[in-house]
């Protein structure tokens, strides 16, 4: 059951960290906003680096690193675009066509394919994940899909649920071709690296921009480094769809985030929609016991 606490902290910890760079962050530009955890994160994965024991290398370990590193950059700065632009209970829902991707991602790169019980379960989020774009007074069949169309920030969520089906399978090979502290620490120390100079570099952000806020800053930075340790922890202890679909239920705390921060509005179908998701979410978790 460890696999389940780590997800679930997984869960909370990414969702708190999109509501509070929402929340705190959304009057920066859109790269700054996408840099502020990962700038203040970094000194953390830095600290620890030193600490994780290195394990044996192979290629397959290198080629899953240099893939990964610019997967989950174009993913990131795509998860903030959207989650800037559009409410968070039309956007993070979408996430969860995530573990629908990753039965045929995850089939490919790890030969892992949930059962029948289990790819069911995924199902039922997706038609949570349906229910969430309903509008009262205004249903028809496809409105939904219609609103992925019509809502910029749902179509971007779509795309990177997409990116991250091959990202998670391709970080828990590399995990599994090393360990997970070690591909954890190393990657986030790379990748926020990468990111940070990249911007840099190209003008998008401006480094006394972070000076301006910096007990926020930290806060997302260690939202950053739990949600990254936990992640990693989790994937490793079981199929990759399985734990990227009980982290989903960061689609559930979202809502009541959109709630609760952003006054957003029709509730009433979203929490249905996000409730459905988490009885699917229950379903999977009962595969994986």
């Amino acid at each position: 059951m460890l696999w389940l606490t780590l997800s679930l902290l997984t869960a909370l910890a990414a969702s708190s960290q999109d509501a509070w760079i929402k929340k705190f962050f959304s009057n920066f530009t859109l790269y700054e906003m996408a840099a502020y955890p990962f700038v203040y994160s970094l000194p953390m994965f830095l600290i620890t680096i030193p600490f994780i024991p290195v394990p044996r290398l192979d290629a397959t370990f290198f080629w899953c690193f240099l893939v990964s590193v610019p997967l989950n950059a174009v993913a990131f700065v795509l998860y903030i675009k959207a989650i800037r632009i559009s409410p968070l209970s039309l956007t993070v829902p979408y996430l969860a066509f995530t573990p629908v991707f990753m039965i045929f991602t995850g089939y490919v790169f790890l030969d892992e394919m949930p059962n029948i019980w289990g790819i069911f379960g995924i199902m039922i989020i997706c038609m949570g994940s349906y229910i969430l774009n309903i509008e009262p007074g205004k249903w028809n069949f496809l409105s939904p899909l219609k609103a992925v169309s019509k809502e910029t920030g749902s179509w971007l969520m779509l795309f990177v649920a997409f990116l991250f089906s091959f990202a998670a399978v391709i970080g828990k090979k590399g995990i599994l071709h090393s360990s997970p502290f070690f591909f954890t620490i190393s990657f986030f120390g790379v990748l926020n690296l990468f990111l940070i100079i990249s911007l840099r570099a190209f003008g998008k952000i401006r480094i006394r921009t972070f000076r301006k806020t910096p007990l926020k800053g930290i806060i997302v930075g260690s939202l950053l480094f739990i949600h990254a340790l936990c992640h990693g922890w989790a994937v490793s202890l079981i199929e990759a769809a399985y734990m990227i679909s009980v982290k989903r239920l960061s689609v559930v705390i979202g809502v009541v985030y959109g709630k609760l921060l952003f006054k957003e509005e029709n509730m009433g179908f979203r929490m249905s929609g996000a409730l459905l998701m988490l009885v699917g979410t229950v379903i999977i978790t009962l595969q994986g016991l």
